[in-house]
């Protein structure tokens, strides 16, 4: 877990471990945390409560991230400072970020070629080919294990998705052997998507995945590279448009509820 480097990460690991946080939540808290120590330059406990305050303003109105967003911001440096430092200020009482009630973006197949032929990184196409053809939510594909494929059965094993919930999901043939493929240029025994090092040659021996900054730009710049205007097209956006397409296809949509690890029908079931 890519965590603070400071006297704090014991102490914050513990926190999260007791609290029964999965290891993709603490990745995703202590990115935040990160992100507020770079930003004020400073260590977490010399920032006052109006400096916080002032942050998550300026991430709101300046930097214009998403309520989504916005929501595990508030939620990761909540955690820390009432768990870690013990502060309980009155800001934390009061976060609160608006929900979305918006209907998920959806790319046709011809709109996915043509950011796909945009992608020349091999690493970063098998990624995002992975990613589309099996429905994953980004973290998971992220941290995808050898041990999870099943080839003999042709499934992905997805471990401890959101939620805490495993799960089976089908994986077709041509991603199968472009994994293999990508696999054999790097061998690492754990990872499928290991970080590759500034030289590409450390992909062996490396312990953690891909960015998760490095495999969003290469989408982002795919996207705009293909005249893609449509908006709030992300990384995610290729689980919903996986999900549309098999429905579009006749799958039930039980079955596409399972594969994406659903336990209610998702505003994707609408978009077609």
């Amino acid at each position: 877990m890519a965590v603070l480097q400071t006297p704090w990460y014991d102490k914050a690991v513990e926190a999260l471990k007791l609290n029964g946080k999965s290891e993709r939540t603490q990745e995703a808290y202590a990115r935040h945390v990160r992100k507020l120590i770079e930003f004020q330059h400073k260590d977490p406990d010399r920032i006052t409560e109006e400096e916080l305050r002032k942050y998550f303003i300026h991430r709101q109105d300046v930097n214009k991230w998403q309520p989504n967003t916005m929501r595990i911001c508030y939620s990761a440096i909540k955690f820390f400072y009432l768990h870690v430092l013990e502060r309980d200020w009155h800001v934390f009482k009061v976060l609160k970020a608006p929900s979305e009630k918006r209907l998920p973006a959806v790319l046709t197949r011809e709109e996915i070629n043509r950011i796909f032929t945009k992608i020349t990184c091999f690493h970063n196409y098998v990624f995002h080919s992975t990613i589309y053809s099996c429905g994953l939510r980004l973290q998971e594909g992220l941290f995808l294990q050898i041990s999870d494929i099943d080839g003999k059965r042709k499934l992905i094993h997805v471990h401890r998705g959101k939620g805490a919930k495993d799960r089976y999901v089908p994986l077709p043939d041509d991603t199968l052997i472009l994994l293999r493929r990508y696999w054999a240029t790097h061998r690492n025994q754990d990872l499928i998507f290991p970080a590759l090092g500034r030289g590409h040659n450390l992909g062996q021996v490396s312990k953690t995945p891909m960015a998760i900054e490095s495999v969003q730009g290469a989408f982002r710049r795919a996207k705009i590279e293909a005249g893609i205007r449509k908006r709030r097209v992300s990384v995610h956006t290729l689980r919903h448009s996986y999900a549309t397409h098999l429905l579009e296809a006749g799958v039930n949509i039980r079955a596409i509820q399972r594969y994406l690890g659903h336990s209610q029908l998702e505003p994707w079931s609408a978009c077609i």
